[in-house]
């Protein structure tokens, strides 16, 4: 299985998917002019990044992946990182492609500088759903959107990165007591390479120093 960005020429496969799926699913009708959007893969790929999962020289699943400013970025503001379209064919399904393709969309945003991953999802995509909060996503009611009159979409947020305090990835576990004793104390873990930092505490405040990313001072 191979997890990469699409090439030109898998763009018809990726694009006959993405429509095949979400008509399967009945998450759109054969009417609908978002059929179109769906199939138009070229287009994803020059606005956006388009990641595909291929196994024997096939395309099996894909994603649009997209930070702040992208047109394909309708939740994600600047910090964040956004994924949408994520199909995977029904030959596939029960194989982990989907994990792996959200898996990459996470290294994405870590390697950007995000702290947080968002994406929408309809209320039917209950096996979605599953997939997501398996891989640490929490629901954000307060961002659901209606994009068409009577359509609604729930929204997913993830943090990722790691924690400053315990090193352990923020997707996972309680990070409470974290958080409160970093009210008091300085960081000690790199939140976006986990690297331990160099801590130096001084009467007047502290600094914290990644050898990869740099200084950290108290405000």
């Amino acid at each position: 299985m191979q997890i990469r960005d699409a090439r030109p020429e898998e763009f018809g496969e990726i694009g006959a998917l993405t429509a095949q799926v979400y008509l399967g699913v009945g998450l759109v009708r054969e009417d609908s002019g978002y059929l179109a959007e769906l199939r138009d893969a070229p287009r994803r790929a020059s606005r956006a990044q388009l990641v595909v999962a291929v196994e024997d020289g096939r395309v099996v699943g894909s994603v649009t992946f997209a930070l702040p400013g992208s047109e394909y970025a309708e939740l994600a503001s600047d910090g964040e990182a956004e994924f949408r379209m994520l199909v995977v064919d029904e030959a596939a399904r029960g194989h982990g492609v989907g994990g792996l393709l959200v898996g990459e969309c996470l290294r994405r945003a870590r390697e950007a500088g995000a702290t947080t991953v968002r994406l929408s999802t309809a209320a039917i995509s209950t096996a979605a759903h599953r997939l997501y909060e398996r891989l640490g996503f929490v629901r954000t009611p307060g961002r659901d959107w209606s994009p068409a009159p009577g359509y609604r979409l729930l929204t997913y947020a993830a943090a990722i990165g790691w924690c400053d305090r315990c090193g352990e990835p923020l997707a996972t576990g309680d990070h409470t007591a974290c958080r409160a004793a970093r009210q008091l104390e300085p960081p000690r873990w790199c939140t976006r390479c986990r690297r331990r930092m160099v801590v130096q505490v001084t009467p007047t405040g502290w600094t914290a120093r990644c050898v990869e990313h740099g200084e950290l001072r108290s405000p």
